[in-house]
């Protein structure tokens, strides 16, 4: 999400933000998940998928607000 982009801009703001950390590390959570059921390994319905899908995009629109606003 974050492709570059400078790394340590990324580590600072994990370090200096709770928020920014958490909702990096869910977003990178439903990325993985959302894959997994596109591939067929995690099994699960449409409707879970299209929320997940819905949440990770919010997810990815936060981060880059919030890192937009930092820099």
């Amino acid at each position: 999400m974050f492709e570059g982009q400078p790394q340590a801009e990324l580590d600072a703001m994990m370090k200096a933000d709770s928020e920014f950390r958490q909702l990096y590390f869910r977003h990178k959570e439903l990325d993985k998940q959302v894959l997994d059921a596109e591939l067929g390994v995690l099994p699960i319905d449409d409707t879970t998928l299209g929320l997940m899908k819905r949440e990770k995009l919010v997810a990815k629109q936060r981060l880059l607000r919030m890192y937009e606003r930092a820099n």
